[in-house]
């Protein structure tokens, strides 16, 4: 029998077929965080590189065109901790032929995830942070892909686990409440998503960690979970736009990240938990700033480059911008989204080309696609996948 060392965050109760589940005690701990010494200081230097995060919106010319990239680059890192072999690369490629089924099967659920964040986003300004929202966003998730025949947008009603790829309930690592107790802990998660009594982000690091013992879908629980950091952060104002993702943070430190919520439910380490948390908010912050500023750098390098361009010089620049939205572009997708005929965009398309701002990746004479190469690079470290899927 499993057995918990401290019952701060809650305890593994016997169930009647003979396993242990765990039920977590309602947030806030008890008792209280220490948040004080190492930790404070953690606090106010993540609180601090977040500030400056959402400082650098303000100088930027159109910041939904750079966010589109980073909701992307988060749907595909938190996909692949799941498991999905889906690149960004293979994403944007799917977005430039979507007329076209796409070429890896993962694909779509990366797409999900970008359609359930942007509904999560758009639906906060009339209706708070709540079950109600997390299962809309569930739903959004799992539409028409892997686990669609697991109840997308309806919380369990039978017992699942935790444990590797293929493993027996008898033998999981972790069983998460049973299904006649998780309205009962879900309600008391949706009172503390109400509760703006602790700092933004430790109120984050709560929630998310609070939320993965509970596990309440059958599947898609890490992705939702993740999800729920930025909404709180969006939601709470830290943020203006969501430009903070932790799952290329998550994904790097995998093990640790398990290891952490795991001595939450056995030993009700709290502050290890949040201490790891703030390190990786501290992490992704300074690295977006950076990644922020490179990317204003390379628009006004290219900029420059435009407007020394007498002929067309205005559409070019148009071109320039939709880029950092979709980097990947192709002639009938570029004319559509300036309104101009096949002929000008192919025009603009040859002209960039030309400049060296675009890269032609097909070889073809015909149907070809255009690459913002410079651009796509700032995002390629991040990307990468040097782990083995997580079961």
């Amino acid at each position: 029998m499993l057995t918990a060392k401290s019952t701060r965050a809650g305890r593994f109760v016997r169930q009647p077929t003979g396993y242990d589940a765990f039920a977590p005690a309602p947030l806030p701990p008890e008792p209280p965080l220490e948040l004080q010494g190492a930790l404070a200081v953690l606090l106010a230097d993540a609180s601090v590189a977040l500030g400056r995060l959402d400082g650098i919106l303000g100088i930027l010319p159109n910041p939904d065109l750079f966010v589109a990239m980073y909701v992307r680059q988060e749907a595909v890192l938190s996909s692949q901790i799941e498991g999905t072999q889906a690149s960004l690369a293979d994403v944007l490629q799917f977005e430039a032929d979507h007329d076209d089924p796409p070429r890896v099967k993962d694909v779509e659920e990366v797409v999900n995830y970008v359609h359930a964040m942007n509904h999560g986003l758009a639906r906060l300004p009339e209706l708070p942070l709540s079950l109600r929202l997390i299962r809309e966003i569930h739903e959004k998730l799992m539409a028409g892909v892997r686990g669609q025949h697991l109840e997308p947008g309806e919380f369990r009603r039978t017992q699942n686990w935790v444990g590797p790829g293929g493993c027996q309930l008898k033998d999981a690592s972790f069983v998460p409440p049973p299904p006649d107790q998780l309205l009962d802990v879900l309600g008391q998660l949706e009172s503390f998503l109400h509760d703006k009594a602790l700092p933004p982000l430790i109120h984050a690091g709560l929630a998310h960690a609070q939320f993965e013992t509970i596990h309440p879908f059958l599947d898609g629980n890490g992705r939702v979970g993740r999800l729920l950091i930025t909404f709180l952060l969006c939601e709470r104002k830290v943020l203006s736009k969501p430009l903070l993702y932790l799952s290329v943070y998550l994904k790097k430190h995998r093990a640790q990240y398990y290891d952490r919520l795991q001595a939450v439910r056995i030993d009700g380490d709290w502050e290890g938990w949040i201490l790891f948390f703030l390190r990786g908010v501290l992490d992704v912050a300074e690295t977006a700033h950076e990644t922020a500023k490179r990317i204003l750098a390379l628009r006004q390098q290219h900029q420059q480059k435009l407007h020394l361009e007498k002929k067309s010089s205005a559409n070019l620049l148009r071109a320039l911008d939709l880029l950092f939205e979709q980097p990947i572009q192709t002639a009938a997708g570029l004319a559509d989204k300036l309104d101009v005929s096949y002929p000008t965009a192919n025009g603009l398309l040859s002209r960039l080309q030309e400049l060296q701002i675009l890269e032609e990746s097909t070889g073809f004479r015909r149907n070809r696609k255009f690459a913002y190469e410079p651009y796509l690079r700032l995002f390629d470290s991040t990307t990468a996948d040097p782990e083995a899927p997580a079961s």
